[in-house]
């Protein structure tokens, strides 16, 4: 019996910029490993791994900037202030508002240059064929997600790949949550399993880490579960979308 899954869609988590591999180091011999060789034992060399850091230096600097610019943005953005009113229930965005960020603040625009590689390499993924045409970000805004914030689920409509850069996020904040787009279309079928495969369940939870970047189709509906009231700081994100253009 043969059993094949087919039409499928991929989510790419990856680290904005890849931190180098740390090389073990050996120690040197010991007054125990000479009295071993002494009694012709076999001697152990013991390697220490250094622990990398959190985050490329590079990463981690442009999360600060983007940081500073996000607050300076909702500071100064009374329309984006007055459409999260009614639309990103006590949260920030400037989706409604300046949505071409990437245009107009220096960090956004570098962070935009590091993001088109990782387009591409999603797109190699899919094994699109973009004939003559590239992928180009249209749309950039960003997301400040105070405790009890919460983003309804949603998809972004025209466009081809969108993701979230994720420039602060605290400990115990929120992940980003996937809808099975079948979901409205199983009709009488059963539910699945608890135990079964993470590709087959209904919802696909991603917990991102301070410096990812996360892809996916745009066409796929995704939401951001409350804020808990317990975490400490704001949850600040890039949200964009890439366009498929001559």
């Amino acid at each position: 019996m043969a059993v094949q899954s087919f039409f499928p869609t991929l989510i790419y988590q990856a680290p904005l910029i890849a931190l180098p591999e740390i090389q073990p180091e050996t120690l040197p011999e010991t007054r125990a490993s000479q009295k071993r060789s002494e009694k012709k034992l076999p001697d152990r060399k013991i390697k220490l791994h250094a622990k990398p850091p959190a985050l490329h230096r590079l990463t981690k600097k442009l999360c600060q900037d983007l940081t500073r610019e996000s607050l300076i943005i909702r500071d100064i953005d009374s329309d984006g202030i007055e459409w999260s009113e009614k639309h990103y229930p006590r949260g920030f965005t400037s989706y409604g508002s300046w949505d071409t960020l990437h245009e107009r603040f220096p960090s956004f625009t570098e962070l935009e240059t590091y993001l088109d590689k990782h387009v591409a390499r999603f797109a190699k993924e899919q094994n699109w064929d973009l004939g003559g045409g590239r992928l180009k970000m249209v749309s950039c805004w960003v997301n400040i997600m105070p405790p009890g914030a919460v983003h309804s689920l949603h998809l972004h409509p025209l466009s081809v790949v969108s993701g979230t850069f994720y420039a602060s996020i605290p400990k115990g904040s929120s992940p980003i949550k996937f809808e099975d787009p079948r979901l409205d279309r199983f009709m009488a079928q059963p539910p699945r399993h608890p135990s079964a495969p993470k590709n087959q369940q209904p919802f696909v939870v991603i917990e991102p880490k301070e410096g990812d970047v996360v892809l996916f189709e745009s066409w796929i509906r995704h939401e951001v579960p409350p804020v808990s009231e317990t975490v400490k700081s704001e949850r600040i994100s890039i949200s964009f979308n890439y366009d498929w253009l001559d």
